[in-house]
Order: C-alpha cells, then structure tokens, then sequence
C-alpha cells in the first residue's frame, strides 16, 4: 500500500510524518468557525444599530466600522494558507465584537430612558472597542504575495482609521466639527466638487466593505503631471431610515477614479516613451539605444522626407539605420507590471461600483473596467469572478441614462466572444429590462440594448430563458416589424429571433406571438422530428384573421405529405394542425388546390389501418365539415379518382349508414356537420332525404336526442329540423315513439336559469314540424307541455332576452310551439287548452312586447288561427223561458217584473256570443289596433301575417258591414293603402287589394273618397294591373272599376 505523503498548496510534501499537518488542518477549520461566528455577531449588531433612533449618527459611524471590518475578516475566512497565530487573533476580536454585541443591547434597553451623561459613556465605550478592533486587524499576519497583497493593505488602512476613531456625543458637537474641519478634503467633498448633483444609489448593493489605501509614487506620478493621491473608500451602514454620512470618509484625497487605479504598483521611468510619455505597449530600441514605443518612433521617423535628417528624438543624435530592435525584457516586465495591476484596477472598480456614490464614479469605473476587457479575456473572466455584474445589473434601473447606456456596453464586452460570459450575464440580469429598452425614446440605449440582446441570444441557456420572459419575445416580434422606426433595432431584433430558434418553444412563442415564419420553415423544410414538433404547436396555436391564409396556404401542403408518409405519430401531428387549420375557414380554393378534400375522402372512405393508434376517419371528417363550412361549392368538385362528388349516392348512403348510437360520438357530430353543409344543394339535399327515408336514419337521429353529449344532441336537432321540411310527418310520429320524447325538448328554464343553445334549438325544432300533426300536439298536451312553455315566456318577459344569446331564439321556438296548438283546435283537447289558457290575449301581448320579429310574426300567425275559428265558436244565445208560464194568455199578461230574461251582448261582427277567451275574438281581446300597427312594420313577414290575421274580419261569413264600419273606426284603410305603397310582393298586394275592394263594396262614398284621394294609390294600382300575375291584375281592375277608372263589366270575385 503506497503511503499518502500531505502536500502543501503549492505541491511542496509537508515536513515530519504527517501530524504536523494534520494540526494545521484542525486550525484551519478552527479559525473557518471563529471567523463565521465573528460575522454572525457583527451582522446582528449592524441590525441592531440601524434600528436605533437615538444617536443614529454615532450608531451608524460605529456599525460603518464593524461593515468594513467584515470583509477582512471575510477574506481570512477564504484563505487556506493562513498562520497559526491567526487565530490569537480572532479570539482577541470575538472578545472586542462581544462587548460590542453588550453596549448595543443596553443601549436598546435603556433607549427612553437613558440620559445624555449614559450616551456620552457609551459613546466612549464604543471608540475604546473600534479602536481595539483596528489593533486586532494590524496584527494579523499577511504571508502571501499577489492578490493577498491588495487585502493586506486595505487591512492596512481600515486598521490604522479605526485605531484613530472618535464618535460624536452629546456637548461635543462643536469640537466635533472642528476636527472634522482640520482633516484632509474627504472623498464625498472631492467628488461632490467634480459633480454639481450629488446622486446615490438608488439600490441595496452587495460591494467591497473595507477600504482601499494605495500610496503612488511621487517621482513616477511628477512625470505624468498626475498629483498625489491617497485613497481610502469606505461606505457606512445602509437601511430605509438610514443613509451614508460624511463622516463614514476620512483621510482622503482623490481627483478622478480612473487617475488612481491606473498606476496600484511604483512606476518605473524605464515603461514610459520619452515621446508620448505613457507606457509602452510595444517597446522598441533604436540605434542610440534609446527605448520608444514602436508606434511612436514610427511616426516620428516618418516625418523625415529625407533619411539622412533623421535623429533619435531624446539625444538628437543622428541615425544611419531606422532599424528597430525589440526589447523583449522591458516588454515582458511591462506586461507582467499591468497584469498586476489590472487586477488591482478591477477591484478597486469593484469598490466604486458598490459605493456608486456619483454619476461620475459610476462612469469612471465602468469606463475603465471596458478598457481592461478590450482584447483581454483574462480580464473578463476576472471581472465576473469578482462579482461585478450583480453590480451592473442594478444599474439597468439608474436614473442616469449615460449610466445605462454605458452598463450595457460593458455586459456586451463581458459577453463577447465568450460561451461562459454569455451564460453568466444570461443568469444575473433581469432579460426584461433589457427588453423593454428595446422601446426606449433614446437611441443610443436602444442600439445597446438590441447589441446585447444580439450577443447573449447565441447562448443556449439565454434561448430558454427569454422563453420565460412575460412578454418577451411579443417585444421581440414588435420591435422587427417597427423597421421604418429604427431599422438598425429591427434587423437586431430578426437576428435574436433566428438565434432564438435553437429552442422550439420560442419558435412556438413567436407564432402566437403572430410570427409564424419560423414555425412555417421548419414545418416545410426541417427534419422529420423537427416537423412533427412543429405540426403539434401549429394544431395547439390559435389562427388570428391576418394569419390563417397565410399559414394554410405555406402548411396545406407539407401537412398532406405528413399524412401520406406512413407514420403514424407524424400522420396525428399533421391531423391535429390541418383540423386547426381548416376551422377557421381559409380561403377554400387554397385548400382544393392543397389536395385536402381528396386525400380527407380517401382516409374515411378507403384507407383503413387497424394498428393505429388514432381514428384517421374521424379526424377525416372533421377537416372535410371545416372546409365545407368553409362555402366550397360541393355539387362540382370530384373526390376521388373514380369520379365520385360528394353529393353523390354512393358518398351519402355511407355517411347516413355510419350514424348511429354505436358510432363515436366525435365521429357522429363530424358526419352530421357533412350532412348540413350538403343540405344546401338542391341535389345532395334530395339524396340525403332519399336515404333518410329508406333508412332507420331519422330513427337513430332522433335516439341521439337522448345521448349524453350535448353538443351531439344540438348538432343532431339541426339535422332534423333542416330535415323536417321535407318529411315532417315522418319525423313527428317517430318522435312521439321514441323514450322521453317530446317532453324532453322543453325544459323549465326556470330551473336552469341559463338558457343554452341545446334549449333553443330543442324548441325550435318542435316549432319547425308540421303544426297541423294531431299526434304530437296531443303528445305534447298529455305531458302537459304547455304550462312550461308558457312560464318559460313569462320568465324571458321580465329578464329579458339580453340573459343569454339564445334567449332569442328559445322565444321564438317556444311561442312557434304555442301556434302549432292553433291549427288543431278542431280537437276538443285542443280547444280546451286554447281557452284555459287565453291565447288570444296572450298573442296579442306578444304581438307587441317583444323586439322579435319571428316572435311578432308567430303571434299574428296564431292570431289569425284563432280567428278563424270565431264565426264557429260564436253562436246565437237561447232566450230561457219562465217554465210557470205556460198559456198563451199568461204571455199576453207578461209584466214588466215578470220579463226580466237574461240578456246577452252579440259580436256585431260573428253574430253571436262572443269572448277573447271562449271563441277567440280579436274584437274584444284588443288586437285589432296591434295588427294594424304591425302593418307598418318593416319585415315582409310580419306584414304578411298582420294583414292575414286582418283579412279573417272581412270573410263572407262574418256580419261584413259591421266589420268594416268598426276597422274604419280603426283607420285601417290607411295602414293597407301604406301597405300598397311600401310593398311590391305579390302576395301581400293581393291581400291589401282584397281589403281595399272590401272597403270600397260596403264602406260606403266617404271610404271611397278617402282612398281616391290618396295621390300615390292610382299609380301603384296601375302598375300593379300591368305587371302583376293574374290574380294581382284581376283585383287591381276590379278596385279600378270601383274608382271609376275602367269601364264596369259584372265580374264575380271571392277571397
């Protein structure tokens, strides 16, 4: 077994046999805990302190002091090489900081009550600790060299600060301020000289907490003109009651940032060029041995036209040769000389930085430290080891716009050409701000920002966070599309966003984002994995109305290659999108010209592939129902090789055949899409009732009335009532066999309290079958139907139909259910219902208390039923007789008393006992005026059916003299005359003729007069004898012959 000998840091073997090494081991973790409970206690005493709110100014001077001293310690902390004496040492501080910890504590205690003599004592106190700790941190032993080097001096200095520390207290403010007056210029005067605004950092800082002391040296600094300069920085205790004082600066004398960090180490006469008088970047030396630096003993030598003029700049001594020999030495003790001291600027920017204390100090720093990153990767690695960009993250929000500006040009520098300096920049700072500067008013940030944005955008771990930004890549796509704002931003940001593309779900961020090129290319030209990908985002993401053409004409066809190639994850990828696609109904012929409908019909009607994992017919039919939703004309366009159109028998019967309660639902609504789009053509809509009346077609549509899903059931209705047209009858008795049918078609919305699409179309399909059909209006009446409905009316009355979307139209079919009962009141059930139930009165209050016109239509229609159906129900009334009288001359000798039989009031116009609830009346249910109103109205069907409801007044079997004395009582005749006047429709012309003839035969010569004087009348009379029909010409001359305009000839005419 080879025996493990203990090395040293430096790989040098330990002396003796190991336990020596072992005991330096056991001290290093030793002085590692003394050191962190060290902090602890500080860290507690500085929160203490900053809470205090007596003395804060002593307070905060005392805990300034422990900040600073912190990071010494912090540093010994970090630092495995250091002695053993070490630790005597820490132990002397942790004696010092617990009787910090103490003082605090009673000063926290006695804060109400404590006099002036108490402060005073503690103020003491705590100048004996401070000064105790700066002893304790001049003893600490320094045994290393290099960067160890910069700690040890700024050790230094807070050490000999704190030996001499004085706070103030009570009574001494005076002398105070006297000693403060004797003291060299401080360094916030310095500054607040180079600066007319005095601008703190608006932000909690992580910085460098002990101050920095370099002394330059004097003879080096004469040559460069550069006065002397001693610097000490330090920052006082920060918290939202408390800021920095002055007094937290002592013994400091700077003129600019830049000045002192330039020169950490003595200067050497030997590094600078006698002609430019800097250091030499490329020393050369010429003939008379002088060094220069090459650039500037070029130029010099340049100067001379003629060679033989030419003199060492120094000497004067003329040259023969203008050869220039490299100095090596002086070249390597230069470049070792400034990578020292680079590192030192480095820190010491660090610390400016974390003051940040002025604007200037800020841009000083930030300007230097852009120096030491140009060509210099070392350098840039050092800055982020430092901690520097936490800093520079803060100042994204400076309210400096220099300060941004410059912020962002130095992370680029730090990110440039350097994987891990775009990851770390990547990690630190907020992307968003960068983002939204993106939209800035000024330029220069916004050219910064996008340069940044540009840099970092080639790191992965950049690509997947931007991808988490609110709104980022939306900011993104805005800013390429503004090119004539700014193009030099627009191009950045199309770069950014090709970079972006590294990750997929930025490709599927700037589709939804409405960039869709991305997402677009990679469907139609990247790998199989890549487009399968992509056809999953195109089938999640929602098309916007300037997109969906674009998209489906760039994807129809890459999308049908990927259904034909086989695979089936590909094939369910390219579904997915060409169903997202196709519903929101693109422009159609890009879809035939895809090949879309052909290949959709292939996979319902031909292919079949049992090992799938997905319904391919299904997914079929839905793309076919959404182009055909779409308006594509079907009677023409062939769907497979074998000359098949969709509206052909063999496509229908196999679409018809497939319906049924065993079938997916899914499948079932996607069929019956089909069938309502071919239900539009003439053609296919024949075939379609062909097939249905062959079939158990309608029977399986109306059981999917009962299926659980609704949107199967509306879809399902929607057939059934285009279907009704055509074979009512048929559907109606099916219905009524059929379990829970009719009943469930209306519902108490009552109870729902929400009307939906399902109820609407239920009772609009009850409303669309045949109304004369015995069967389903007892049906209906046997499971009391009607109480429902007509609560249902009353409820949308008073919430009215702005409640749901479908109010509307759920009125409309619950009061078209009403009029069917109309038409069958032969039936005495029927009649019954109409009577218990007034509907007269309660047509003619829908007639004019809804805003429908279908409703206002139906109302009239029913009117018009019930009218109908007065002169039957109306009847002579019966004198009863006194049954005690029975001789004539019992008669004879009636008395007054004895004559008091019961008299009835007769309907002038049927004849007979008349009411708006027992025979229908319209006189005494009012709804004349309402009709007559109606006439005015601007819908044809409405018209049509007002005037309808009219014309039962004036049939041959009513009193016809007393009719149209009372409907001119009414001023009907004018209503119709504007009827005439308004309306070209043949039907309604003939009716108003038939009123208007009416008028003339029994209105007598005012009637007449009134109607011949109408100027407009004649003309529209002649115009409508010229180019009416028959029906409409024969009416209109016999009117003429009334007015005396033609000659009179005996012609026999009835409605």
């Amino acid at each position: 077994m080879q025996l493990k000998l203990p090395y040293s840091h430096t790989g040098k073997v330990m002396p003796g046999n190991g336990s020596e090494w072992m005991l330096l081991q056991e001290g290093k973790k030793s002085h590692v805990s003394m050191a962190e409970s060290l902090l602890d206690s500080i860290s507690e005493i500085i929160e203490s302190v900053a809470c205090t709110e007596i003395e804060q100014e002593t307070f905060i001077h005392f805990g300034s002091y422990l900040y600073r001293a912190s990071a010494v310690i912090t540093e010994l902390k970090m630092d495995n090489n250091v002695p053993t004496s070490t630790t005597e040492v820490l132990q002397s501080l942790s004696k010092s900081i617990a009787l910090a910890k103490d003082l605090t504590k009673q000063c926290q205690q006695l804060e109400h009550t404590i006099e002036g003599s108490g402060i005073s004592t503690i103020a003491a106190e705590l100048e004996d600790v401070i000064r105790s700790v700066g002893k304790d941190l001049s003893l600490i032993p320094y045994s290393t060299k290099g960067e160890k080097e910069y700690t040890e001096i700024a050790a230094r200095s807070l050490s000999t600060e704190m030996k001499n520390a004085k706070f103030v207290a009570p009574g001494t403010q005076g002398s105070r301020q006297g000693e403060l007056g004797r003291q060299e210029l401080t360094l916030g005067d310095k500054l607040n000289k180079g600066s007319t605004t005095n601008e703190r950092d608006l932000y909690s800082i992580d910085i460098d907490l002990y101050s920095i002391d370099i002394q330059v040296s004097m003879g080096n600094l004469q040559m460069l003109d550069t006065p002397s300069l001693s610097v000490n920085n330090s920052i006082g205790s920060t918290s939202s009651r408390n800021q920095t004082t002055t007094d937290s600066w002592s013994g400091v004398s700077l003129v600019s940032l830049p000045a002192m960090t330039q020169y950490m180490e003595p200067l050497y006469d030997t590094f600078f060029c006698p002609l430019t008088k800097k250091i030499m970047d490329d020393p050369v030396t010429i003939e008379s041995g002088v060094t220069y630096d090459r650039k500037a003993i070029t130029e010099w030598f340049n100067k001379f036209e003629n060679p033989e003029e030419i003199s060492c700049p120094k000497s004067g001594k003329k040259l023969r040769s203008k050869m220039l020999n490299e100095n090596v030495a002086l070249k390597g003790t230069i470049d070792e000389w400034k990578e020292r001291n680079e590192t030192a600027r480095i820190k010491v920017a660090r610390a400016a930085l974390s003051l940040a204390s002025t604007e200037n100090m800020i841009l000083e720093a930030i300007d230097d430290l852009q120096s030491l990153c140009q060509n210099k990767q070392y350098n840039r690695v050092q800055i982020r080891n430092i901690g520097i960009i936490p800093l520079l993250a803060n100042f994204l929000d400076y309210k400096s716009r220099n300060v941004r500006c410059a912020t962002i040009q130095l992370l680029h520098q730090l990110a440039e050409d350097d994987d891990d300096g775009k990851e770390t920049v990547s990690k630190i700072i907020d992307i968003s701000k960068l983002i939204k500067m993106l939209s800035s008013n000024l330029r220069p940030i916004r050219h910064a920002s996008a340069s940044l944005l540009l840099e970092l955008s080639k790191c992965q771990f950049f690509c997947i966070k931007i991808g988490k930004v609110s709104g980022g890549i939306l900011m993104l796509v805005t800013t390429k599309y503004r090119q004539s704002i700014d193009e030099y931003t627009s191009a950045a940001a199309q770069e950014i966003l090709k970079n972006l593309e590294k990750s997929p779900n930025n490709i599927k961020l700037m589709a939804e984002n409405g960039y869709w090129g991305p997402l677009l290319n990679h469907l139609i030209e990247g790998s199989e994995e890549m487009k399968m990908e992509m056809a999953c985002y195109l089938g999640e993401i929602c098309l916007g109305p300037d997109s969906k053409a674009y998209v489906a004409e760039m994807a129809s066809s890459a999308l049908v290659n990927m259904v034909c190639s086989g695979n089936s994850l590909s094939r369910s990828a390219a579904f997915k999108a060409l169903r997202q696609i196709t519903f929101y109904q693109p422009d159609h012929q890009i879809i035939v010209k895809a090949g879309i409908v052909k290949i959709m019909v292939e996979e319902m009607f031909a292919r079949t592939i049992h090992s799938e994992p997905m319904n391919s017919k299904n997914e079929a039919a839905a793309i076919l129902a959404n182009v055909f939703e779409s308006g594509l004309e079907l009677e023409k366009l062939q769907v497979n090789v074998h000359g098949h159109r969709m509206d052909s028998d063999y496509i229908i019967y196999n679409i018809i055949n497939w319906i049924n309660n065993s079938t997916p639902e899914d499948f079932n609504i996607n069929l019956i899409r089909i069938l309502l789009c071919l239900m539009k053509f003439p053609k296919a809509s024949a075939t379609i009732v062909s097939v249905v009346k062959e079939t158990e077609a309608s029977h399986n549509l109306i059981e999917l009335i009962n299926n659980p899903n609704e949107e199967l059931v509306i879809i399902s209705i929607k057939l059934l009532i285009k279907l009704s047209s055509f074979m009512g009858h048929t559907l109606s008795d099916k219905l009524c066999k059929t379990k829970g049918q009719p009943e469930s078609l209306v519902q108490n919305i009552t109870e729902v309290a929400l009307i939906t699409e399902k109820h609407s179309v239920s009772a609009n399909f009850l409303a669309k079958l045949p109304h004369q059909n015995i069967t389903l209006n007892l049906a209906l009446l046997n499971k009391n139907i009607v109480p429902t409905i007509i609560e249902s009316i009353n409820w949308i009355q008073r919430t009215g139909t702005r409640t749901s979307r479908h109010a509307s139209t759920y009125l409309e079919g619950l009061v078209g259910t009403l009029v069917r009962f109309t038409t069958t009141l032969y039936d005495y059930q029927v009649l019954s219902l109409g009577r218990d139930y007034s509907f007269t009165s309660l047509f003619t209050e829908l007639l004019m208390k809804t805003s429908s016109d279908e409703v206002q239509k139906l109302s009239a229609i029913g009117l018009k039923n019930l009218s109908e159906q007065s002169v039957i129900l109306s009847k002579q009334p019966q004198i009863r007789k006194n049954r005690c009288r029975k001789s004539f001359m019992s008669i004879m000798c009636f008395t007054c008393n004895e004559s008091k039989d019961e008299m009835i009031s007769l309907c002038p116009i049927h004849r007979g006992a008349c009411s708006s609830q027992d025979t229908f009346c319209l006189i005494d249910a009012k709804a004349v005026d309402r009709l007559l109103a109606c006439l005015d109205h601007d819908n044809v069907e409405v018209v049509q059916a007002a005037i309808s409801a009219v014309c039962t007044l004036l049939d041959d079997k009513v009193n016809l003299d007393e009719s149209v004395k009372v409907l001119c009582d009414m001023d009907a005749i004018k209503h119709v005359l504007n009827v005439v006047k308004e309306h070209k429709e043949e039907s309604l012309l003939q009716k108003s003729f038939w009123i208007i003839d009416r008028f003339l035969l029994k209105g007598g010569i005012e009637t007449a007069s009134d109607i011949s004087q109408d100027r407009l009348f004649p003309a529209t009379l002649i115009s409508a004898f010229h180019h009416g029909d028959d029906c409409t010409r024969e009416m209109a001359e016999k009117i003429l012959r009334h007015l005396n305009k033609m000659p009179t000839i005996s012609i026999n005419f009835s409605m």
